[in-house]
């Protein structure tokens, strides 16, 4: 017998010996054949559920159709446990460096984005750095620029340019809403937000699924803003979080909607809250989970406080 039909007849022999096991979820046996495990029987688990074994690809194949609905169940329960356990602590990028607290949000109404070395840098820090004399940038000690728009671009590119990937995100803001005398360029834009995704920028996943959602600078594709926005709530984005809470929302997914918005919530972003009790007062969500986003926001708020903090406030509001 010459080796093809040796071939031929080993892999008839597997394919015959592929009866289905009575018990397929039993511990340690191939779930198709139920052949045992092995020193000469080796099994390897389905990679995308784990709930069972097989001894070859013939068994996998033999045994796909009857375990596809169970597997899908799985895999789909498996992304949930990841995507709900994972993100509950705000990234490092949303605290101060110096006064290491988080930011309050919107982070831009609270904190002042240094060009020179793209640090945000709370209002409070800032205040206090300028009463000890401190004028220039409070992290690096960088002079600041003169104040001319060309002369912010230009420290802004020389981060790019070093390939940070907050800078490149920055950037493409900028192309995306025509900021910093730039011509506005989605597509452009699009370009720097994946440039910067790659390089590791959670912001940037944001403002890409943002793009991807409202189909501009790119093709409209829902799924794969879902997806960014997921990704980016994982490392602890509120504004994805909250994003995915309203795109639950309008799927009717009311108990998805507030596992979801319930996180930014303890982060304290007000928007979660808000949208926490406009389900409640609907009747979609429960008297417990809006008290649990409130008193959740109220702890973030207080951790939040400073006495340099306070002082910002009391300046602006005289301003007022």
């Amino acid at each position: 017998m010459d080796g093809g039909a040796r071939r031929r007849l080993s892999s008839t022999f597997i394919s015959m010996s592929c009866v289905a096991a009575k018990d397929a979820s039993a511990a340690g046996v191939c779930a198709n054949c139920g052949k045992t495990g092995s020193d000469t029987v080796k099994l390897k688990d389905c990679t995308a559920c784990r709930l069972v074994k097989y001894c070859c690809v013939d068994c996998q194949k033999a045994h796909r159709k009857r375990h596809k609905k169970a597997c899908k169940q799985r895999v789909a329960e498996l992304k949930d446990e990841k995507l709900y356990s994972q993100g509950h602590e705000r990234p490092e990028g949303d605290f101060c460096p110096i006064c290491t607290l988080p930011i309050p949000f919107p982070m831009s109404d609270h904190s002042l984005l240094q060009a020179c070395c793209m640090a945000h840098i709370c209002k409070g820090c800032v205040v206090a750095a300028a009463k000890r004399g401190m004028f220039d940038c409070p992290f690096c000690r960088a002079p600041r620029h003169g104040g001319k728009r060309a002369d912010g671009l230009a420290m802004l590119q020389a981060r790019v340019g070093k390939k940070d990937p907050e800078a490149i995100y920055i950037l493409g803001k900028a192309y995306f809403h025509g900021d910093h005398g730039l011509q506005r360029d989605t597509r452009k834009a699009v370009e720097l937000f994946t440039e910067a995704v790659e390089l590791g920028s959670i912001s940037a996943l944001f403002s890409l699924g943002n793009a991807y959602r409202q189909g501009k600078g790119v093709e409209q594709d829902k799924a794969k803003a879902m997806q960014l926005y997921e990704e980016a709530a994982m490392q602890g984005h509120a504004g994805c979080r909250y994003n995915l809470g309203n795109l639950e929302v309008g799927k009717g997914n009311h108990d998805r909607a507030a596992r979801h918005l319930l996180i930014p919530a303890k982060m304290g972003h007000m928007e979660s809250v808000e949208k926490m009790k406009e389900l409640f007062t609907a009747g979609v969500a429960t008297k417990e989970q809006y008290a649990e986003a409130l008193k959740g926001y109220q702890d973030a708020v207080e951790e939040m406080q400073s006495h340099d903090r306070d002082e910002v406030k009391r300046l602006e509001q005289r301003k007022v």
